[in-house]
This record gives C-alpha cells, structure tokens and sequence, in this order.
C-alpha cells in the first residue's frame, strides 16, 4: 500500500525528530483517513522538503510522525507555467489536477474574452476571482499529496493584460491554437528557465489575443490533429514539454 502524504511544515527536522500535522490538514489525517500509531506516512512542506516516518502520536486534530527518513524533489530545470483560461463546470478542476499531477511550478487562471465562467473584477465580483483561485489552490494541493509530490505549484489570476507581462517575460512562451502550422514536438526548448504555456478557451482565441499574444513573443503550436478540450490542451502540451526536456538532458548526458 502507498504511504498517505500530508502537508506540514517540516522545520528542517532530521531522522529522529518529531514532526506534528496539525490544523485542517491533522484532522483529515486522524479523523477522515483514520491514520493509525504504527503506519508508515509521508508529509511534505509543500515547497521541496519531505520526511517519510512512523506515526506515533494521533489526537483529534493532530498526528505526530517520527522521522526515519529526509526526502526532497529537486527543482526542475524549467519552471513550468500554464495560462489556463477558465472552462464550465468541473474541467478547470480537472485541468489542475493533471498540471499538478506531471510537476508543474505554476497555473494562472486566466479570464479570456471567450471565457463563458466570469471571474473578472467588475463591480462585486472581485471576491469570485479569489474564491476561484482559493478552489483551484486547494484542488492542487490535494493532487500534489495524491500524487505524492512534494511541490505544490502556485495559483495565480491574471488579466489579458498580464499574461502578455508573463509571455513577454519567459524564457519559452507558446500558445496553442489548432490553426498553428509549427508542432509543439519541433520547438527548440531552452536548456533552463521559465516556459509558459498558453491554453484559450472553449471558444477559441480572438484575432486580437493571438495578434498580442504573438506581439508579445509568444509562439503558435500545434498538439497534433484535432481540437483538444481546455482541460486537456494544457496537461498534452505539459507532458510534451516535459519529454522534450528529457532528451535534451539524455543528448546532454
């Protein structure tokens, strides 16, 4: 069976050392997945650092692990952000869990003109986008412990606007459009730093996002035949990406 993974603060603890899940995240540990004295976990700081250990200690609201074992996840040599442009009902959760699930560094939910789901900060609506950006947080740090990561990517809103500040930004920027001639498989991908993808909405990209997006340093890709869903463009693109990486470091090797 896999150890269950919780998330804590670590404190640089080292092998011998008492760790304590405390808080929400305690009482999902004791109450909700009935962790016992004896089993084996792993709790994670969220941000690299990880321990595995042996529960010894379960109250209410808490659960105490000894340390047996330092664990940790290394940076990846390219920080990987997806622009994520919201979709209806729970794809955008599903879309954050996959990103979550292959290491990405940072999702930035963006409000595309097309966009059918309205976070943007019109006259009493600025709480929605918070609220939105709390949900998806939370939907990636439960797939970061899922999928026993030790890194939970960051979640961020953004405008038009300040998406054309991240793309101009990045080391790599590309946006995927069904109509781009150039396969997301033949870009040149840079030996580190930041790569930003970008994912349009249901309805497609508007002539004047493309233009600026384009203007901005952003390149058009392709994913391959067909039209993917929003919720899957980005999660294709990611595990490409991430291929491409690899065998630049097996060349390199």
């Amino acid at each position: 069976m896999t150890d269950a993974c919780y998330l804590a603060e670590l404190g640089g603890a080292q092998p011998g050392d008492l760790v304590e899940v405390t808080g929400d995240e305690g009482r999902h540990a004791a109450v909700v997945k009935r962790t016992r004295v004896g089993e084996t976990v792993l709790v994670s700081d969220g941000r690299g650092s990880g321990i595995r250990g042996e529960v010894v200690e379960v109250g209410k609201q808490k659960v105490g692990v000894r340390v047996t074992h330092c664990l940790s996840e290394p940076a990846a040599a390219h920080h990987w952000t997806v622009v994520q442009a919201l979709a209806k009902g729970d794809r955008q959760e599903v879309a954050v869990e996959s990103l979550t699930e292959l290491g990405v560094a940072r999702i930035v939910a963006w409000q595309a003109a097309r966009c059918v789901v309205r976070w943007d900060a019109r006259p009493g609506a600025a709480g929605k986008a918070d609220k939105g950006v709390e949900k998806w947080q939370a939907t990636a740090r439960e797939s970061t412990k899922q999928s026993r990561r030790f890194r939970v990517p960051q979640v961020e809103y953004a405008t038009t606007e300040q998406v054309l500040l991240l793309i101009s930004g990045a080391d790599l920027a590309l946006v995927c459009h069904e109509d781009a001639t150039t396969p997301l498989a033949r870009v040149s991908l840079p030996e580190h730093g930041e790569v930003v993808v970008v994912v349009g909405p249901e309805g497609g990209l508007t002539p004047d996002e493309l233009s600026a997006f384009r203007a901005a340093g952003g390149q058009l890709v392709s994913l391959g035949d067909g039209v993917l869903r929003t919720s899957s463009a980005g999660v294709v693109a990611l595990a490409q990406l991430q291929v491409l990486a690899e065998l630049r470091t097996q060349d390199h090797g």
